[in-house]
C-alpha cells in the first residue's frame, strides 16, 4: 500500500527585486512594435506559419505590446507601411529559399524609419524554423538589453500518455510547434535531461520485470540501462554538471531518496523516514528540497546531502505534491479544493526561503509538474483544463503566462 500511494504521488507529481512579489506591467505602457513580411520564396501556408510563431515569440519575451496584423511591405522599402507609421518599433524580414533549399532570414527592426537592429539567419531544413523564431525572439531581447532568455533555444522533452499503459517519449520546441518522437512503444515515463548540452535523457521504463532507469544518448541512439529497483525508479533531478542524480527508489517497500553517482555508479540512501519521501530536487550541491509525508499529508522539505535534519519549506496548503527548486525560491503544486464529486483544483504558488512572502502562480485546472528554466527566469509546467492538456510557461518578472496545447494524448511529465 505504501508503494501505491507514493506512486500516486509521484504520479501526481508528474501532472535585485523579490521574484515572489508580483511585477505588472501595463500592455499601455510597452512599447508597440509591429511586423511585416518581405519574403520572396515559400508558399503563403509557409509564410504564415512563420509570421505567427515571430509574433508568438515576440509576446513571450514580454517587451513589446505586438500587433498581430499580417502585412507585407518591400524589404528595400525606404519606409514602413501606412498602418505602421505611428508603431515605436517595426520589424522586417524577408523568407528566401536558396539553391540547396535552406531557408534564409533577412531580418531588421526599424524606428522612425532609421534600421536600429539587423541580422541574418539561416538553417537547412525550413521544417525546424521555429527554432529560428525563437532564436530571433532570444537575440531582439538581448538587443532590448534585457536578461537572457535562453531557455527559449532550449529543446523540452515530455512524456505523452497515448492509451492504456502506452505511451510516447517526445522531444519539441517549448511551443510544440516541432515535436520528435524519440521513444515509442511500450510505457516509458518521467524523461529527465542528462546535460545541459541535452544530447542524452534518462527515462523510466516500465516494461521491464522491475522499473527501470533507463539512458538514451541521441547522437548514437545507443540505450543503456543505468538502475533497477522493485516498487519505484524514478530519476527526479540532474546536478548542474551532470554527475550526480536524484533518485527514488524503494527496493524494500519503503520509498526514499537516493544519490546516484554517474562516474562511480554508487548509490547513498539520502532519507530514511518511515514513511514516503520522493521527488528530490537540487537546490545546491550539499542540499536537496523533496516531498515527504511526514506530517501526515504531502508537504515540502529540505536537508542537506550529508546531514540528517530536515526542514519544512511550506507551511502553506494540505496537499503539496511537487516541487522545483532554483537558488533560494521554490515553486510548488498545491490543491486549493476538495471536491468529492468534481475536478479539483491543483495551482502552483512561488516561495523565497529568504522571505515569508507565497505568491499564486496560477488560477485555474490541475497545474503540475513545475520546472524552472535554466536561468531561472521562467516556469514551465503541465496544465490539464476541461480535457485539453497543455504545456505553460510563466514568466516571473513579467506576471505573465503563456499556454501551448497538445494536439493529442495527456503530457504525463516533462523536462527542459
Amino acid at each position: 500500500m505504501k508503494i501505491l500511494i507514493s506512486f500516486l504521488i509521484a504520479v501526481a507529481i508528474s501532472y535585485a527585486s523579490d521574484a515572489t512579489i508580483e511585477v505588472i506591467k501595463k500592455v499601455d505602457s510597452l512599447p508597440t512594435l509591429a511586423v511585416e513580411d518581405s519574403s520572396v520564396s515559400f508558399n503563403n501556408k509557409f509564410k504564415m506559419k512563420f509570421f505567427k510563431s515571430l509574433v508568438a515569440d515576440l509576446n513571450v519575451i514580454s517587451l513589446f505590446n505586438v500587433d498581430r496584423s499580417y502585412r507585407t511591405v518591400d524589404y528595400d522599402a525606404s519606409e514602413v507601411s501606412y498602418e505602421n507609421k505611428e508603431m515605436n518599433y517595426v520589424l522586417r524580414y524577408k523568407l528566401k529559399k536558396d539553391d540547396n533549399g535552406a531557408l534564409n532570414i533577412e531580418l531588421k527592426i526599424l524606428s522612425k524609419d532609421d534600421i536600429v537592429f539587423s541580422k541574418n539567419y539561416k538553417v537547412n531544413n525550413p521544417k525546424i524554423y521555429m527554432f529560428v523564431s525563437h532564436t530571433i525572439a532570444y537575440d531582439i531581447n538581448k538587443f532590448m538589453g534585457e536578461e537572457p532568455v535562453e531557455w527559449m533555444k532550449r529543446k523540452v522533452i515530455f512524456s505523452r500518455i497515448i492509451a492504456p499503459k502506452k505511451s510516447e517519449l517526445v522531444i519539441a520546441d517549448y511551443t510544440l510547434t516541432y515535436q520528435h518522437v524519440i521513444v515509442k512503444g511500450g510505457f516509458n515515463i518521467f524523461p529527465k535531461w542528462a546535460n545541459k548540452a541535452q544530447d542524452s535523457f534518462y527515462y523510466t521504463s516500465l516494461d521491464e520485470k522491475i522499473p527501470t532507469l533507463k539512458h538514451v544518448n541521441i547522437k548514437t541512439a545507443r540505450s543503456k540501462i543505468i538502475k533497477s529497483s522493485d516498487g519505484m525508479m524514478i530519476c527526479s533531478d540532474v546536478s548542474s554538471d551532470g554527475k550526480k542524480l536524484l533518485l527514488t527508489m524503494a527496493p524494500k517497500g519503503q520509498p526514499d531518496i537516493y544519490l546516484y553517482d554517474v562516474n562511480s555508479r554508487k548509490t547513498k540512501k539520502l532519507t530514511k523516514y518511515g514513511g514516503i519521501d520522493v521527488s528530490g530536487q537540487f537546490v545546491n550541491k550539499e542540499k536537496i528540497v523533496f516531498v515527504s509525508d511526514r506530517l501526515g499529508y504531502p508537504n515540502i522539505f529540505s536537508k542537506g546531502v550529508n546531514s540528517h535534519s530536515v526542514e519544512q519549506m511550506v507551511y502553506y496548503g494540505k496537499s503539496n505534491v511537487a516541487c522545483s527548486a532554483f537558488g533560494e525560491y521554490i515553486v510548488y503544486k498545491s490543491r486549493e479544493s476538495s471536491n468529492v464529486f468534481s475536478t479539483n483544483t491543483f495551482n502552483l504558488h512561488l516561495i523565497s526561503t529568504e522571505t515569508d512572502f507565497i505568491r499564486r502562480l496560477t488560477a485555474v485546472g490541475v497545474n503540475e509538474f513545475p520546472r524552472f528554466s535554466i536561468d531561472g527566469d521562467a516556469i514551465i509546467f503541465i496544465k490539464n483544463y476541461k480535457a485539453q492538456s497543455s504545456i505553460g510557461i510563466i514568466r516571473l518578472n513579467h506576471n505573465k503566462n503563456y499556454l501551448f496545447p497538445l494536439k493529442y494524448g495527456k503530457v504525463q511529465s516533462i523536462d527542459w
